[in-house]
């Protein structure tokens, strides 16, 4: 049996204007819900929400307890943070049975190489950045690979159903909806102007002959 991570929290007492007091004091306020429970209000220490986020990855089932109770499984359903510099603000854990499937969204990776993008000069375009699945909570993927390889012409393109899908995953996004493509290099034509001519050609020999001295001549 694979041991989830786990995450402790207490319960929080506090709500409104004063949830700034706990951010200063390098705590989270969160909130947990889920089947039909009701909504708790808790907080969880800082720095063990940013580890957790770093090793366990997205969709990963966690086991929160809240001061002495039983460990349950949830799911790390929304996070909120400082627009600037990325703090995490508020957290929703959402409760979840191990037994019935959930519905996510699992983010893309891109693996191999393009010959198109990395010999023939094109940009590789990411038309999705991820996909919709469904699954028990012991399978959620943390992420989905994709091959770029097949991606050899700018003509050629990928499609959701090319995604590597492990077992026990279904996939929901339109499996012909287009995810990768190449699109081919710009040519840059720099405009070609028309350069006077020089002393001494046919050009300039014909209007010395015209003029006598060179000098324009007069009109009339």
């Amino acid at each position: 049996m694979i041991q989830r991570p786990q995450l402790p929290a207490q319960r929080r007492l506090v709500s409104g204007k004063d949830v700034s007091r706990l951010r200063r004091e390098g705590l989270v306020p969160a909130v947990v819900y889920g089947h039909g429970e009701p909504s708790e209000s808790i907080q969880v220490d800082g720095r063990a929400l940013d580890q957790l986020r770093r090793t366990a990855g997205r969709n990963a089932i966690v086991d929160l307890r809240v001061d002495d109770a039983r460990p349950r499984p949830v799911l790390v359903h929304g996070v909120q943070e400082h627009p600037v510099n990325r703090r995490v603000l508020h957290v929703d854990f959402f409760l979840v049975n191990m037994t019935e499937e959930l519905t996510v969204d699992v983010p893309i990776a891109m693996t191999g190489t393009s010959d198109a993008a990395e010999r023939q000069g094109g940009t590789l375009l990411h038309l999705l950045d991820q996909v919709k699945v469904r699954a028990l909570p012991a399978d959620l993927p943390q992420t989905l690979d994709l091959d770029v390889t097949p991606l050899d012409s700018f003509d050629a393109v990928l499609h959701v159903r090319d995604i590597a899908l492990p077992p026990r995953v279904t996939l929901l996004t339109d499996p012909v909806e287009p995810i990768a493509r190449v699109t081919p290099p710009r040519l840059d034509l720099e405009p070609v102007t028309a350069e006077p001519p020089a002393e001494g050609t046919p050009e300039v020999a014909a209007a010395v002959e015209e003029t006598g001295d060179g000098s324009e001549a007069p009109a009339g």
